[in-house]
């Protein structure tokens, strides 16, 4: 369950884990919100799915556990898994009504805690939790410290992505990117704590200061936000339009993961984010922000690179060897492939999953989560 149903992350997580856990045989029933824009239903539903919708009828809606419970057993649910805050609350209130187990996951946000109403339904719906699981250490420590919390009172699990080889030439082909071309990807929603500007300020420098590699800057920009006209703005400013290409929502992400040279997150703060993930997996040369869960996925200078988040020169100046060193950039690209393979994949992610949730792995479709 997930309180929304834009492309984003935790909606990826989502989907994907429920897509896993059936193939290992459970039966997944996938809730979101009743007023969503329902780009996640419709993956659901595309996959075979058939996803229901919760809605509140007001901000505490104290009607909401029992027609939340009630929807749960007429699909005999036996284990609820949820997401995020809205979901965390309400699922661990209905869950309780049914006498199942329910775990919950947090994504990562620094905004979540502030509020001290928000704070003390976290740690009720927490205590009816069997499990509350962060998706990186730094997420685990920042809930740990707002709420107050024990040392193990949040488990681990870190998020996994599929292995999905992309098409290179098809992705390059697209933006007219000739062999020697250094195409920089970014992966995100276009709001400012992304660093799309930082990223693109860092690069605009360098060629101002003539590094001359052929460069071009993409950004897949999920579910849009404000960021996109700045963007733009700012390259015909300074020349670089056709050398910056700002995009909507992406269904081919392992693509254009594929067509890269070098995957960028000039993140203010994340949680674990997947597109880092899916970029170790394609064994792009990284560089991203040492914040939030990212450390945790890239030891500077091992597999990959780390800066100091929405500080331009220290960007700038760590570009310079991914654009112009190819060696460099296939020593870390390998490394950080190897690592994203022992330890990012969505079949390590589904067995800690799994077992919280109390699923032994089954052929008969018999379980439900």
């Amino acid at each position: 369950m997930l309180e929304s149903d834009g492309p984003g992350g935790a909606e990826l997580v989502v989907l994907r884990l429920a897509i896993e856990l059936r193939r290992r045989g459970h039966q997944v029933v996938p809730v979101g919100p009743i007023d969503g824009v329902g780009w996640l239903g419709e993956r659901f539903r595309e996959a075979g799915f058939e996803p229901e919708q919760f809605g509140l009828r007001r901000a505490v809606d104290v009607s909401g556990p029992a027609r939340l419970a009630e929807l749960l057993a007429r699909r005999g649910v036996q284990a609820v898994h949820s997401h995020e805050f809205t979901m965390c609350v309400y699922g661990a209130a209905a869950a309780k009504r049914l006498g199942v187990p329910h775990i919950t996951t947090m994504h990562g946000s620094q905004t979540m805690t502030r509020a001290l109403r928000r704070r003390a339904a976290l740690r009720w719906a927490y205590r009816r939790s069997r499990a509350v699981v962060a998706v990186s250490e730094a997420t685990r420590v920042q809930l740990r410290q707002d709420l107050g919390l024990r040392a193990d009172a949040l488990t681990l699990v870190r998020n996994g992505v599929p292995v999905v080889r992309g098409d290179r030439a098809r992705a390059r082909a697209e933006f007219g990117l000739r062999d020697h071309d250094v195409m920089v990807l970014a992966v995100g929603n276009l709001d400012p704590r992304k660093g799309h500007r930082v990223l693109l300020t860092a690069l605009q420098q360098l060629t101002a200061a003539g590094i001359d590699t052929p460069w071009h800057l993409v950004i897949a920009g999920g579910r849009g936000g404000p960021e996109r006209e700045p963007l733009l703005a700012f390259a015909a400013e300074h020349g670089l339009a056709d050398r910056v290409h700002v995009l909507g929502q992406r269904e081919d992400v392992p693509d254009l993961q594929a067509g890269a040279d070098v995957f960028a997150m000039p993140s203010l703060w994340e949680g674990l984010p997947l597109a880092l993930l899916e970029g170790m997996i394609a064994g792009n040369a990284c560089i991203a922000s040492r914040t939030s869960g990212i450390p945790e996925a890239i030891t500077d200078g091992e597999h990959g690179v780390l800066v100091p988040p929405g500080e331009v020169e220290p960007l700038a100046q760590a570009l310079v060897p991914l654009l112009t060193d190819a060696g460099l950039r296939e020593r870390l690209g390998a490394a950080a492939h190897r690592r994203a393979m022992q330890e990012f994949t969505i079949e390590a992610m589904t067995d800690r999953y799994e077992a919280l949730l109390g699923l032994g792995p089954t052929t008969s479709g018999a379980a439900n989560s």
